[in-house]
């Protein structure tokens, strides 16, 4: 049974689809997707928006360029230019739903984006969630990661399945859900304004925000990552906490790159405790 409700929310420059669970709860959680083949935020979050809608207003949108959202009619020429337009969106986004603050919580390319937000926008944001961050200088490019980003070589149903079992720890175990997601994923990946989007995000390289900017964030941080993440090393978690003040780290073992899926129970339960100040 779920609990999200999807729509399409219009603002000034974006058309941004919507999944949400727990309307009406006073604090608000803003979850951003990772990059990948077909992504979305459906995708990523499902589990999360069902166990924290109790207490929280959640929050999922598919970023620009990705899912059922809008695309750019003038396709960015470097990750930078791309980081902008999805600040401009998520704060479009939170104006528009009349949000004054939220807590954050990213995985992987949306950690890149919760970090941008707190450098831009710090006083929109609240305690965030870093999950399986990459892009720092000790990031390891993972012949896993390269191989992802050329799905669109050769896209296959099989080769996106394969791609998607390198995302976790014990691919047999998580057969069931591999399938699934593949089948979801694919479908989204083949419209063509997606393969669009898609080439041109996998072509740029992430931009890493100096330390110097890592050391004014003010936030309270919580590091996320599987010890067994073959597709962002773990590295750059023990990166931004060494960089980050106000920073802690929860890793978990015998768990790759989908640590909100292959350990859903826990992970959902430390986040809320985290939000709730209890850790």
């Amino acid at each position: 049974m779920t609990n999200i409700t999807q729509q399409s929310i219009k603002s000034a420059n974006f058309e941004t689809y919507l999944n949400r669970a727990g309307k009406g709860n006073s604090e608000v959680i803003l979850f951003l997707h990772g990059s990948g083949p077909g992504v979305t935020s459906f995708a990523n979050w499902r589990y999360a928006l069902n166990a924290c809608c109790e207490s929280y207003d959640c929050l999922a949108p598919d970023l620009l360029g990705f899912g059922n959202s809008s695309h750019p009619e003038k396709l960015p020429k470097n990750r930078q230019e791309w980081m902008d337009l999805w600040i401009n969106q998520l704060i479009e986004l939170l104006d528009e739903l009349d949000v004054q603050k939220a807590h954050l919580v990213g995985n992987s390319l949306g950690c890149s984006i919760a970090l941008e937000l707190l450098l831009e926008h710090p006083e929109r944001f609240d305690k965030v969630v870093l999950m399986g961050p990459g892009g720092t200088p000790n990031t390891k490019l993972s012949h896993e990661l390269a191989r992802a980003k050329g799905f669109y070589n050769n896209p296959s149903p099989e080769k996106l399945r394969q791609i998607m079992s390198w995302f976790v720890y014990d691919a047999e175990a998580m057969a069931p859900i591999i399938d699934a997601v593949t089948d979801y994923r694919y479908e989204t990946a083949m419209k063509p304004e997606v393969r669009i989007s898609n080439d041109s995000i996998f072509a740029t390289a992430a931009v890493p925000v100096p330390v110097t900017a890592l050391r004014r964030i003010e936030h309270p941080v919580l590091l996320v990552h599987g010890r067994d993440d073959m597709v962002c090393s773990v590295e750059s978690s023990y990166y931004y906490l060494e960089h980050i003040p106000n920073s802690q780290m929860h890793v978990f073992g015998k768990c790759g790159h989908w640590t909100q899926i292959e350990k859903q129970e826990s992970f959902n339960h430390l986040i809320q405790n985290y939000f709730s100040n209890k850790i």
